[in-house]
């Protein structure tokens, strides 16, 4: 993945002054802030937030217990503090995660710490959190994370093709937070080359999402830009910005944001299992092998580029949409479709802000966005989306419920 160096700075900035904020959002933007440090890809990166909020989570709850636990209530000494708790839970995960960022993690939670001054409670909370660490990786250590890459690229003996590995081609099988399996919510396959739906999609996309020469207006450009941000930063300020408006007590912003993390770590596994197991082209291998079709609705252009460069992995479905849908899905059992106005930024749109007053205006626009960039067709952002919202419905019907 690369990475544009001023969006690790910013994050880590953010990180760095996060302590005006709950503890659960101070973790939560240190989370993602180590994971562009480490310049990590989306699925690993989505996989360590979801562990620390759920770590978090664990934690907090079990001096509380007003939900039920993702894997069971740890032991808990009377008076424990849920915030030294908290910040522990969150730091176990970390540290162990980045250990090349152990220093700067040390300081965080030293931070954290400092603002219980009940050393008894302080104390004991640590302990708790530090429980609460060990279980969620435990939990997580045999999660088909970290094997061998053995994807087989198609050729013909002695022909050449580009030797770049695609990404994350097994990470279809790492075992999901809430869903049974990666393959749980996988959609039918895409449609026929033949189709007049596929030559619809196809020309659009020649048309809206070229490099040059594209139909794209000045704003579309800059939502193009904007969404080729990837990662927890596309969401995570969203949550931030809504736990606060609703004004949402620790426990509660814990539990909200284990549950967007948790629908949006299971999101990327869905998507790469159906990714890799419809293998469908993207739209600059489609349009510069346009006569290979045979649907006389489209015609090739063999110059033809995308806005923006095209993920190293295969078309459909959208992993964006996927994330947005699933992220806004968790939100709107929540706090419903209209929300209180939300302003993200990007650091791959300088100077652009999107607001957004609809979550589903979120995830349209992620929709379009994905073909203003020349990366993906419009059923494929259709149907990750569709897959995100059944995936985020699952997760809050059966994690953390209230107890009863």
């Amino acid at each position: 993945m690369n990475l544009k160096p001023c969006l690790v700075v910013c994050l880590l900035a953010a990180a760095a002054s996060a302590a005006n904020a709950d503890v659960v959002t101070d973790w939560s933007e240190r989370a993602v802030a180590a994971g562009y440090a480490a310049r990590q890809g989306p699925p690993p990166h989505t996989r360590i937030v979801a562990m620390t909020h759920l770590a978090m989570f664990e934690a907090m709850n079990s001096i509380d217990g007003r939900y039920r636990p993702y894997r069971a209530r740890l032991p808990v000494e009377a008076g424990a503090s849920h915030d030294a708790a908290a910040a522990s839970a969150a730091h176990y995960v970390l540290v162990r995660a980045y250990p090349d960022q152990a220093k700067e993690l040390d300081k965080a939670l030293q931070a954290s710490l400092s603002e219980t001054k009940d050393e008894t409670a302080k104390a004991k909370g640590i302990r708790l959190g530090e429980r609460a660490g060990a279980a969620m990786l435990a939990e997580r250590a045999n999660d088909g994370v970290g094997g061998p890459d053995t994807y087989r690229p198609f050729t013909a003996a002695g022909k050449y093709v580009p030797t770049v590995l695609p990404a994350a081609s097994r990470w279809g099988a790492v075992k999901p937070f809430a869903l049974k399996a990666g393959d749980q919510f996988r959609p039918p396959a895409p449609y026929a080359l033949s189709s007049a739906e596929w030559a619809k999609d196809y020309n659009e996309i020649k048309r809206m999402g070229a490099k040059t020469g594209s139909a794209r207006s000045a704003e579309q450009s800059d939502i193009a830009r904007f969404w080729e941000l990837t990662g927890p930063a596309c969401y995570d300020p969203m949550v931030r910005q809504l736990s606060t408006a609703k004004r949402l007590d620790p426990l509660q912003s814990a539990r909200l944001y284990a549950l967007v993390s948790m629908a949006a770590a299971d999101a990327l596994i869905a998507v790469f299992d159906a990714k890799y197991t419809y293998n469908f082209w993207r739209p600059v291998t489609a349009i510069r092998n346009g006569d290979l079709s045979g649907n006389d609705a489209i015609e090739r252009d063999a110059a033809w580029e995308p806005f923006i460069p095209t993920p190293m992995h295969p078309e459909y479905p959208c992993a964006h949409c996927i994330s947005q849908a699933a992220v806004a899905g968790v939100l709107e059992h929540f706090f419903g479709d209209a929300i209180p106005p939300v302003k993200l930024t990007s650091t791959t749109a300088p100077g652009v802000t999107r607001t957004y007053t609809k979550l589903s205006d979120y995830v349209t626009e992620v929709i379009n966005a994905r073909i203003y960039d020349g990366v993906h067709y419009r059923a494929s952002g259709e149907v990750g989306a569709d897959m995100g919202r059944k995936i985020a419905g699952y997760t809050v019907r059966t994690h953390l419920l209230p107890q009863n």
